[in-house]
């Protein structure tokens, strides 16, 4: 997943990069430069960490159209209902099951719960959507029981 770079993490860096280009020598000012340098690298975090936040938030936007568009298809087939239409309930980032250096750094995947409604019907679905496909997919509502 790309980190994105915005405006206050483009400050932070320079603000990190200009107090990490500071010469500290003997003088009496090595304790103010040390301290500038522990602050300006807290704050160098804490911005790549929001930067980290809002790709997920960018990520979740860009896969919700076609997750509802999935679920909603879904839900039309199974209710018979043409008329049928999605609302997303929640989203969700989900880490990759498996991660180490022998595994990979694994699939990270948006999830969606996406409730759908038509002719006297309502039915809920979770739809999965890999960070490198190109497609989503809906698993059933709730348990999967034969009726």
């Amino acid at each position: 997943m790309e980190l994105i770079v915005n405006g206050w993490t483009k400050i932070f860096l320079a603000l990190a990069a200009r107090t990490a280009n500071r010469q500290t020598s003997g003088t009496p000012g090595m304790a103010k430069d040390s301290m500038s340098k522990s602050v300006a690298v807290s704050v160098l975090l804490v911005g790549l960490a929001a930067a980290g936040c809002m790709s997920q938030a960018k990520f979740l936007d860009s896969k919700q159209a076609m997750a509802e568009q999935t679920a909603t298809n879904r839900g039309k087939f199974e209710m018979n209902c043409p008329a049928a239409s999605g609302t997303v309930l929640s989203r969700e980032v989900v880490q990759p099951v498996l991660q180490g250096p022998w595994v990979g750094p694994g699939i990270l995947r948006a999830e969606y719960t996406i409730g759908v409604a038509g002719c006297g019907k309502r039915s809920t679905f979770v739809v999965i959507c890999p960070e490198e496909g190109d497609g989503c997919f809906a698993t059933g509502p709730g348990r999967f029981i034969r009726e």
